[in-house]
């Protein structure tokens, strides 16, 4: 019997129940399709995953494909094989512009472009998505219709005219909205406004080089945070992240609102559901006083290793296509409330009715391929525009992560200025961009977790963890909702 080709393929175990099965269906499904192939996948540890690519890479045993984070790009692009090469190759220049490889049609054209421009280097598409979420909001229908809120806020200023309607209700809830500090809804309401965490577009014009954390969009939202914080609206847990503490919030009906991932739709409803109130979803609300410019997105791509032989790499990209036929892309949504991830899979949801019967879940792609209504009044050459949703390009994004939210916590618990806590937070951004450059520019990035910027980042971490309560629902959290 001929040896079958193997294609190695390691992603991160989510920790869903049943996502590994699905994974392995996948690669078995593809092989019944092309049995000269052998699909092996390797559910990896979450936390662990960029040091054991990197040390297989150096071994010389670099998988075909592997499964990074969003905020892992620039790690990504940055890695190194073996011999000094590239570790990556991208994927749109393996296609080479051919609408079928092995019979599986090309799918990167479908790919909808919230998802696609994020993966996007220069007109370039480097990796090919897997799961994408966005931000959402949560409402308990119930205690704002005692509010007399009928409508859910879209924008700042309706947010705090809802905070206020609520914390009037008698015997209502002891604060009106809540949701984790956690950058993910930082870089959201940035982004929303415009704005830049980095330089040189996000860098995706160019390698970034300076860190833009203290921006005036940065500022407005921090304000706004905090106002509402203030005006005993906004409940803090004093936890970061805290994505347990703030669904417990909203499950016992100790807040009104709750924002949180798409991911979320839904525990959110089975919160609801077991706690006999019915939930509303909205729009992440936006600044109306700026210009609004789209959605922020988080979620995993998959890269393709550099150097692969040809019958390797046809099977890889192959099967790469082959994940993201129309069923199995709207199975990873209807299971997992994950965006569909190309024009097909979503109208496939949408001709069998899955929508109509859940329209919970059609609110974030809406979110992500329109402009809210708001702002289409604004600006009426928006209609029918998909929103821009180019996301950050950059260094020990992780860490800037910590940074931002370390910053958050201190704004809300301590008082602190946010002008003056962010333009702290900026230098603290700032020395890890510059370590970063520093040793992936000069000694090449093998290894993520042995990088000088990660032991910044271990350290930032470990800081503001100090005295704080993680429980292991918190960390499960993290890893399936966002990373």
């Amino acid at each position: 019997m001929k040896r079958r080709i193997p294609i190695e393929v390691w992603v991160p175990d989510l920790t869903f129940p049943g996502w590994m099965d699905r994974w392995y269906k996948q690669g078995e499904d593809f092989e019944r399709a092309h049995p000269e192939y052998e699909v092996r996948v390797h559910g990896k540890d979450f936390w662990r995953f960029p040091r054991q690519v990197a040390e297989a890479a150096a071994e010389g045993r670099t998988p075909a494909i592997s499964e990074y984070y969003f905020y892992m790009t620039q790690v990504a692009r940055d890695s190194l094989a073996q011999d000094g090469s590239p570790l990556f190759t991208s994927v749109q220049k393996a296609i080479g512009g051919r609408t079928e490889i092995l019979g599986e049609p090309v799918v990167i054209d479908d790919i909808i472009p919230p998802i696609r421009d994020y993966y996007t280097y220069q007109g370039d598409l480097d990796s090919m998505p897997t799961v994408a979420t966005t931000s959402l909001l949560y409402a308990n229908k119930g205690l704002l219709r005692r509010a007399g809120v009928t409508k859910l806020p879209e924008t700042w200023e309706e947010v705090e005219e809802v905070c206020r309607a609520v914390a009037a209700t008698a015997d209502g809830p002891s604060h009106a909205i809540t949701w984790s500090n956690h950058g993910t809804f930082i870089q959201q309401a940035v982004a929303s406004q415009g704005g830049l965490l980095v330089d040189n577009h996000n860098g995706r014009a160019g390698r970034a080089t300076t860190s833009t954390m203290a921006s005036p969009e940065m500022v407005a939202w921090a304000t706004w945070w905090k106002k509402l914080h203030r005006d005993g609206h906004y409940l803090y847990t004093g936890k970061i992240p805290d994505w347990a503490g703030t669904l417990r919030a909203f499950a016992e009906q100790d807040v009104a609102i709750r924002i949180s991932s798409s991911n979320d739709v839904n525990y959110m409803h089975r919160a609801a559901e077991d706690n006999d109130f019915e939930m509303e979803v909205g729009i992440f609300p936006y600044n109306d006083r700026v210009p609004y410019v789209g959605n922020a997105i988080a979620g995993t791509s998959l890269w393709l290793a550099n150097g692969l032989d040809e019958a390797t790499q046809e099977g890889a990209l192959a099967f790469l296509q082959y994940l993201h036929n129309p069923e199995y892309a709207a199975e990873r949504h209807r299971a997992n409330s994950f965006l569909p991830l190309t024009y097909s899979s979503a109208a496939l949801l949408e001709e069998e009715g899955w929508f109509d019967r859940h329209p919970r879940h059609r609110v974030a792609y809406d979110h992500v391929m329109r402009f809210p209504a708001g702002a289409v009044r604004q600006r009426p050459e928006l209609a029918g525009r998909v929103p821009a949703s180019e996301g950050a390009i950059f260094g020990d994004f992780a860490g800037n992560q910590d940074v931002m939210t370390r910053a958050m916590g201190d704004i809300l618990a301590r008082d602190a200025d946010p002008q003056e806590r962010f333009a702290f937070a900026d230098v603290e951004a700032q020395r890890l961009l510059d370590v970063y450059n520093e040793y992936a520019l000069t000694s090449g990035f093998r290894d993520p977790e042995n990088s000088p910027t990660h032991s910044l980042s271990v350290e930032a971490f470990s800081e503001a963890a100090a005295g704080r309560d993680y429980s292991a629902a918190d960390m499960e959290a993290v890893v399936r909702l966002n990373g």
